[in-house]
C-alpha cells in the first residue's frame, strides 16, 4: 500500500503534464505489442511455409509449390510465388530474382510499418516531461518572488523537487519505448533477413532443377 500512495503522490504532484505522457506511454505500448505479436506471427508462417516447400523443391515438384504459395498467408509465400510466376514467362535466373525482389519490397514496408513511432513517443515523452519540469519552475520563482524571505528556500527548493516529477516520468516513460524500438527493429531485420536467404535458396535450388533436366 505504500508503493502504491507513494506512485499516487508522486503522479499528482507532477502537475498537468503528467497526463499526457501518461497517453503517449500508453499509445506507444499498444504500438509496441500489436507490432511484436504481428512479427511473430508472420515469422512462425514463414518457418511453416519454408517447412513445406523446402523438400518439394528439392524433389522439383514445382506443381505442388506453386500450389502452396498461392494457398499461403504466409509473406515468405507470397515473395516466392512472385518468382514462380515469373518463371512461366522469363526463363532467365535474373528475371526470377528482380520479380522476387519486388514482392520483398512490397512486403518491407509492412512489416516495418508504425513501428518508429515508437521513438517517436520516446522522444515525444522526454520533451513533455522537460516542459512540464521548466513551467513548474517558472511557476515555482513567480510564486517565491512574493513571499516571506526567510520561507523562500524552503517553498523554492519543494517546487523545483516537484517539478523535476515530470522530467523523471518523462524519462520513465521513454527509456522502456526506446528499449522495445530497439527489440523490434532487430526481430524486424532478422526478418526480412530471413526472407533474403529464403529468396537465395529458392532460386539456387530453381537453377539446380534446371541443370539437373538440362542434363537428362
Amino acid at each position: 500500500m505504500d508503493i502504491y500512495t507513494t506512485i499516487v503522490s508522486f503522479f499528482q504532484s507532477g502537475g498537468m503534464f503528467m497526463y499526457p505522457i501518461v497517453i503517449v506511454l500508453a499509445i506507444g505500448l499498444a504500438i509496441a505489442i500489436e507490432r511484436y505479436i504481428f512479427l511473430s506471427v508472420v515469422r512462425n508462417q514463414n518457418q511453416r511455409a519454408w517447412k513445406q516447400i523446402l523438400p518439394l523443391l528439392h524433389e522439383g515438384n514445382l506443381k505442388q509449390v506453386l500450389a502452396i504459395t498461392e494457398e499461403s498467408k504466409a509473406t515468405l509465400g507470397r515473395i516466392l510465388g512472385y518468382g514462380l510466376a515469373r518463371m512461366k514467362s522469363a526463363r532467365r535466373r535474373d528475371d526470377v530474382e528482380l520479380a522476387m525482389e519486388e514482392g520483398l519490397m512490397e512486403t518491407v514496408p509492412r512489416l516495418q510499418k508504425r513501428t518508429h513511432y515508437i521513438a517517436t513517443f520516446a522522444n515525444i515523452a522526454t520533451l513533455l516531461g522537460l516542459l512540464g519540469t521548466i513551467i513548474g519552475l517558472i511557476q515555482a520563482f513567480t510564486a517565491v518572488a512574493n513571499a516571506n524571505p526567510a520561507d523562500k528556500a524552503d517553498m523554492l527548493s519543494a517546487s523545483i523537487s516537484v517539478a523535476m516529477n515530470t522530467t523523471a516520468f518523462g524519462l520513465m516513460a521513454a527509456i522502456p519505448l526506446l528499449l522495445l524500438y530497439a527489440v523490434l527493429q532487430s526481430k524486424t531485420t532478422q526478418l526480412v533477413d530471413s526472407l533474403e536467404m529464403a529468396s537465395v535458396k529458392f532460386v539456387n535450388a530453381l537453377s539446380d532443377q534446371r541443370q539437373v533436366s538440362g542434363h537428362a
